[in-house]
Formats: structure tokens, sequence, C-alpha cells
């Protein structure tokens, strides 16, 4: 069984004109870092023209899904019948997107599958985390 779960997805850009442009992004988990979800927009998608990756608790996405949730960089809840808006907020400005909330359920049951809910201690290896931070160490 495979550690890492990737899942594309259509986010539709919440904009000031009155359509929303769509843009491809992909969710990403690992069982190695189980408390975490990652979502990445490719270079044409972004203001940048650079990659981007936020990074956020599994928690934060299961929870924003059926209420508003977060008060961070990160903030997801819910919009009418079928979507889930997650916003993004970096110094450059705030971004948010709108994605359809059965995709986001199926990709947080295939996580939970991998690593259940109140199961992810099992999967932290304290040991090379405690190194990778002490190795810094002068």
């Amino acid at each position: 069984m495979s550690s890492v779960i990737e899942q594309s997805v259509q986010a539709r850009m919440v904009a000031s004109a009155p359509r929303m442009e769509t843009l491809p992004a992909t969710l990403h988990y690992d069982r190695q870092d189980p408390f975490a979800v990652r979502m990445a927009f490719p270079a044409p998608a972004t203001l940048e023209g650079a990659d981007v990756c936020w990074e956020f608790s599994r928690e934060l996405l299961a929870t924003g899904m059926e209420a508003p949730a977060g008060v961070g960089d990160v903030r997801v809840r819910p919009f009418g019948y079928d979507r889930t808006v997650l916003e993004f907020h970096a110094a450059e400005g705030i971004a948010m997107v709108h994605v359809r909330t059965a995709d986001l359920r199926r990709f947080l049951d295939r996580a939970h599958a991998l690593v259940p809910v109140g199961d992810e201690y099992r999967f932290l290896d304290l040991d090379r985390d405690l190194t990778d931070l002490l190795d810094g160490r002068d």
C-alpha cells in the first residue's frame, strides 16, 4: 500500500470579476507527515508564475467542510450545497478558491483510510525528527 495520496481537483478562483477562473490543483497527503495536507497550484495558475504549495492540517480541512475553521494563513468554510472555500492569506494578498466538497471528502476518506484519525502518532518518526532538529545546532 502506498504511503502517499495525490488527487487532482479543479479549483475555481474567486475574483472581483463576475466569472471565476478554473485552476488545476493537486491535493497531497503523506503518512510520514500524518497531520498535514498540501494543496499545490502549478506555475501557470499563480500570479508569481511559480509553483505554489500550501500546507495545512488535515483536521482544518475536515472541520472547514462543515463549519468555518481557521484563523491563520489558511481558512476553510462551506459554501452553498456542494462547495468549500479555501482562503490562502499571504503578504501579497488573499487567494480564495472554491472546490467541490465531494472531491475533498473523497480525498479525506482516502487519507483517513491510510491513517485513521487518532492514529497519527503511530506514523511519526520522533527519533528522526529530533535528530534533524538537533543536527542544525552549533
